[in-house]
């Protein structure tokens, strides 16, 4: 793997081995800027510029949004790449192709193809580009010289502006919502974060976004208007009902510019419905002024069979247990509502963990009311929140926010929390696991025994 005698790299000679060198770039943290990017598509020729996007932003529900994209498109027969972050089970989750992750053997051929031109960039003012824009570049190498899908359903890693995603021209933008998430990075207020987020907004190409802050949608629609770009706005120029059922799925109707619609989700939680109208409104534009061709019955089978694995996932019936990746307070309310409307349960346990690099107070004051026993722990990752600390906040709560006989118990070990976690969840309760998806993808793969799974930003 080191240089050898001639000063050439050797080759990577294994999928664990490339996936470890992609690994080892974290350390260069997160560098907001396109000029390595940049640099790195020069090298091969720009190869995104021969793909067709559709480019998804917001602070929640871009996971989601994604998934009913490439769900309705392959259902109407298109080849669809769906790039994605973090992954919940394995590196390759991350880079698919009609819904299957990147083959290992590809991945290990194009992390040699990239590796040697960044170590050659490295050793530049630019210095070593970033474990996310190496994964960046390897999607769109993917795509572009591999599978050659008709359309790429393209995830911002972080914010949108000067995001590495941001490289693409897009057929289409998508901006799912703002909320308080990555603020040391982003800013502090909603009009800064939503500033970020517009950033993805291209001169003439149409933005749809379901965002419902009238500060932020106002920078959203102002910046559209700039780049001559029609906005599509939930409130505005669509709207949606849901249909009350006994159907375990849950409905809405749909109202647009084009037609009315109905559909079915099996996601739970309420959020989800605001998701799927946001992509049924992005699917309509492809439709109307991008000649897709996409039936009413594949449309409507392709909202019903999307799946996202960590939101709101029953894992397991008998005791029931619930995993969602809330991790901001905007998360925490979808999650709060969701408990509250859809779920029975004579008392709710939550197991929690976090990251260090976010305030926690506004997650834990929407989730704390509805807890009978919490147990706090920590995720296998190196910012993880100390469960001590986060502990302290909730005693600084307790008084106003939870309930009088709410029983917390603090486990750092997360295997060890898991254990005891189950030991208190009875027939007529509801188990919760909730907070940073580190904690979601190690406890999702023990519940489901999945014995290879890695996890990952």
């Amino acid at each position: 793997m080191e240089n050898n005698e001639r000063g050439a790299i050797a080759p990577l000679t294994s999928y664990a081995e490339a996936v470890d060198w992609i690994n080892g770039l974290i350390p260069f943290g997160i560098r907001p800027g396109l000029e390595r990017i940049e640099a790195l598509m020069e090298h091969f020729g720009h190869p995104h510029r021969r793909l067709k996007f559709v480019h998804v932003a917001g602070t929640n529900g871009k996971g989601s949004t994604c998934a009913f994209l490439t769900s309705v498109l392959i259902h109407n027969g298109y080849d669809v790449g769906t790039f994605t972050s973090p992954f919940i089970t394995k590196f390759t989750n991350r880079f698919q192709y009609n819904g299957e992750d990147i083959p290992d053997e590809t991945l290990l051929e194009l992390s040699n193809r990239l590796r040697p031109v960044v170590k050659q960039l490295a050793a530049t003012e630019m210095g070593s580009p970033t474990m996310f824009e190496v994964s960046t570049a390897l999607a769109i190498l993917y795509y572009a010289d591999v599978c050659f899908p008709d359309v790429v359903i393209w995830e911002t890693g972080l914010g949108g502006r000067m995001d590495v995603t941001n490289i693409v021209n897009p057929v289409l933008s998508v901006i799912t919502n703002v909320g308080h998430d990555h603020m040391d990075i982003l800013g502090d207020t909603l009009e800064k974060i939503a500033t970020e987020k517009a950033g993805i907004i291209k001169p003439g190409v149409p933005v749809v976004t379901s965002v419902s802050q009238p500060e932020a949608l106002n920078i959203i629609k102002q910046t559209a208007a700039s780049r001559n770009s029609s906005c599509y706005a939930a409130g505005e120029k669509f709207f949606f009902q849901k249909v009350q059922t006994d159907d375990p799925m849950q409905k809405l109707h749909f109202q647009g510019p084009f037609r009315e619609f109905d559909l079915s989700i099996s996601l739970r939680g309420e959020y989800q419905l605001e998701n799927a109208a946001g992509a049924f409104m992005a699917l309509e534009v492809l439709r109307q002024y991008m000649a897709f061709q996409l039936e009413d019955d594949k449309i409507i089978e392709g909202f019903r069979s999307t799946f996202w694995a960590g939101r709101m996932e029953l894992v397991q019936h008998t005791p029931r247990i619930l995993i969602d990746g809330a991790h901001n307070p905007e998360g925490a309310a979808a999650l709060a509502q969701s408990l509250s409307h859809d779920w029975q349960a004579k008392k709710i346990v939550l197991m929690m963990g976090m990251l260090s690099t976010k305030s926690h107070e506004d997650y834990l004051k929407h989730i704390l009311p509805l807890v009978d026993e919490l147990i706090l722990t920590e995720p296998d990752f190196r910012k993880k929140m100390d469960a001590y600390a986060l502990a302290e906040i909730v005693e600084g709560l307790r008084s106003i926010y939870a309930k009088d006989h709410l029983q917390i118990t603090v486990q750092p070990d997360w295997q060890k929390a898991l254990t005891e976690f189950k030991t208190l969840i009875g027939p007529d309760d509801l188990g919760v696991i909730s907070g940073t998806l580190y904690l979601i993808s190690d406890v999702r793969a023990q519940l489901l025994h999945q014995a290879d799974s890695e996890k990952g930003w």
